[in-house]
């Protein structure tokens, strides 16, 4: 390995991404920048193969066009770090070669690598500087303004703040544009059988020699390999392409079919965006511009479709990072519910008769995708009602989504789809029978399972499972407001009707493997 000379040598993670970022005003031939494949980071979860094979193309391609403007970089491939047991081994070993008198890093995401990173700077002797991202809306420094650690925050009245702190969407006397915080109740409808779906953007990347490396070192991962290709973009210019073409193809019907779910498509009107703003690629201050830019500009699009969109942006993207920091690491460890089953295997494979979840999870499994619905009332959901151990699902959600980084998936996870963490971001646990599914969805006219019965061998899993789960954590939930209408009707039942859902779904549940 030949290490060039510097004075001081500079770290950039795989999700620090930024060509902004104040580090690369300016040329400086004693600054070394380096990136690199690690064996620890494809390789902490079963991470799907197109994830790790466009965050190497995506780092390889950004270390190109640092050198392309005349800074110095060292870029390492699986190949190059594979000598090196983990990154603390790998910075030491650098940091003696160059000469560096000093090391510098932005502020990880997650929680492991700040702290191993900090163990670094301990083992280096030389002078060590963590500097911020420069990435988020919200500053790292006003988190614990914003969220108290183990206390409950919703998300609607931080999203508040961060509307009138942006001044976004907002009038001059901070009152909501049009008049509404938000539009949910116009964009919840499912897709029209007769509704047109866009065209999408698909990059085509050649993965083929980051696969062969991949490979060679033994990395296990998941999913379709994509026949050597992934259409994640890899680049800025290709992030901007898809903002682009979101906002001309998707944007205007994004809002009213957000929710929806359909075999028809993958991606429907979603912009496919996080990715790119995950890894830093594109900053969500610039998604925001863009996207209000595209209102005033094109009358196709409605304030719904924006609000909508602005709401996952500065809204619960935000939001999440917010309760991922004020309660780690703790939070890792949440499990109210006490739930402790095996995570099904065909989670891995997309083997059930179960129309809506094959589905999502075969989507997933070649595309490293599902939208937001699909990941809480189709497989977060199912794993809820059977009592899955958070543990297991935290690791499914993490390595099976190209977007899926610790401290955005783990509190979507553990908190709004688990209910783990006892509601400190959900005010209920977002599970629901096999009909919310029906009603969003065209997944149940072809299923094997029959959505209209709660009862027997045929019944929709959903439904009886939906009432077991609440059955048994009964004195857990039944005091929550919102969920006393649910409860109000498991009353009202009639005791042999309730023995009977309870027997469907005691049965489904020890024969698990086979739905």
């Amino acid at each position: 390995m030949n290490v060039p000379s510097c004075s001081c040598l500079r770290l950039v993670l795989g999700d620090q991404l930024n060509l902004d970022h104040s580090w690369f005003d300016s040329e400086n031939d004693d600054v070394l920048y380096v990136l690199a494949e690690l064996h620890q980071e494809a390789a902490y979860v079963r991470h799907h193969v197109q994830k790790v094979a466009a965050f190497f193309l995506a780092m390889e391609s950004f270390a190109s066009t640092l050198e392309e403007q005349g800074h110095k970089v060292l870029y390492l491939d699986l190949d190059d770090s594979a000598a090196f047991d983990d990154l603390e081994a790998l910075v030491v070993e650098l940091a003696r070669e160059s000469g560096a008198s000093r090391f510098e890093y932005q502020r990880p995401d997650e929680f492991r690598l700040v702290k191993q990173l900090e163990g670094i700077c301990d083992a280096l002797e030389i002078e060590t500087a963590c500097c911020d991202s420069e990435h988020f809306l919200l500053p790292f420094d006003e988190i614990d303004k914003q969220f108290e650690k183990g206390t409950a925050h919703r998300m609607e009245a931080f999203y508040r703040r961060m509307r009138r702190k942006l001044d976004i969407l907002v009038d001059s006397e901070g009152e909501p544009e049009g008049g509404e915080w938000n539009y949910d109740e116009k964009n919840r409808k499912k897709l029209p059988q007769d509704q047109s779906l866009p065209s999408q953007e698909l990059f085509g990347n050649d993965t083929s020699e980051v696969l062969k490396r991949i490979r060679r070192h033994e990395v296990e991962t998941i999913g379709n390999d994509g026949d050597g290709k992934t259409d994640w973009p890899v680049n800025r210019e290709q992030s901007l392409s898809l903002l682009t073409h979101f906002l001309e193809h998707g944007l205007p019907l994004f809002g009213p079919y957000q929710d929806a779910m359909t075999t028809r498509g993958w991606a429907l009107f979603h912009s496919r965006l996080s990715f790119s703003m995950n890894t830093k690629m594109l900053s969500p201050a610039e998604v925001v511009s863009a996207v209000l830019d595209a209102w005033k500009d094109n009358d196709s699009v409605s304030l719904p479709s924006v609000e909508g969109f602005v709401r996952q942006i500065i809204g619960w993207r935000e939001y999440m990072r917010g309760m991922y920091w004020a309660n780690m690491p703790g939070y890792a460890s949440h499990n109210e519910l006490g739930h402790d089953s095996d995570l099904p295997g065909w989670y891995w494979s997309g083997d059930t008769r179960m129309a809506c979840v094959a589905h999502a999870i075969g989507q997933s499994l070649d595309h490293a995708y599902a939208h937001h619905i699909q990941r809480l009332m189709v497989t977060g959901n199912f794993a809820l009602l059977a009592g899955v151990d958070p543990d297991q699902v935290d690791q499914w959600y993490l390595g099976i989504y190209a977007d899926a980084i610790e401290w955005v998936e783990m509190p979507n996870t553990r908190g709004m789809s688990q209910f783990a963490d006892g509601g400190l971001v959900a005010s209920k646990p977002y599970c629901s029978s096999g009909q919310y599914i029906k009603r969003m969805s065209d997944y149940c006219g072809d299923c094997h399972y029959k959505v209209g019965q709660r009862t027997g061998e045929q019944s929709c899993p959903f439904n009886s499972l939906y009432w077991h789960f609440l059955s048994r954590h009964e004195s857990a939930l039944s005091s929550n407001p919102r969920m006393a209408m649910p409860y109000r009707n498991w009353e009202k039942m009639d005791k042999e009707k309730k023995q009977q859902i309870l027997e469907t779904a005691e049965n489904f549940l020890s024969d698990i493997e086979n739905l």
